[in-house]
């Protein structure tokens, strides 16, 4: 059974419970360092903040990313500082631009350190 949750201003995963350990610290961390960017970003993407207090921490970490906010769904600025692109202004197609579409999934590494074997596997165990 899926719930309908609604989400606070940029969150992006589910709240975790009060007892988990990485809401225990990033919990902590932002009580005692409200300026830790680590901290503001993990509780806001995670909903652990009040709602009003969400929403101008997503504005201030949209602001230091350099994503502009409107409505709901956060947009990137384009980085446009006056060059323009060799690629962009020579066409071979007849201006036909090509999207190329790009995927972080590949930078992902998902090492979650329950790799079978290892040096001290089974050390102190007794056959039976």
């Amino acid at each position: 059974i899926v719930e309908n949750v609604k989400f606070k201003p940029g969150q992006k995963h589910q709240t975790p419970s009060p007892g988990s350990g990485d809401r225990v610290f990033y919990d902590t961390l932002f009580a005692q360092n409200p300026d830790s960017h680590m901290a503001q970003e993990w509780c806001v993407a995670h909903g652990t903040l009040p709602v009003l207090e969400a929403d101008r921490l997503h504005r201030i970490i949209c602001k230091r990313k350099n994503i502009v906010v409107k409505s709901a769904s956060p947009i990137k600025k384009s980085q446009s500082n006056g060059k323009s692109s060799k690629s962009k202004s020579s066409s071979s197609s007849g201006g036909a631009k090509k999207k190329v579409k790009t995927s972080n999934v590949d930078a992902v590494v998902t090492d979650t350190g329950l790799d079978a074997g290892g040096v001290w596997e089974g050390v102190g165990a007794k056959e039976f």
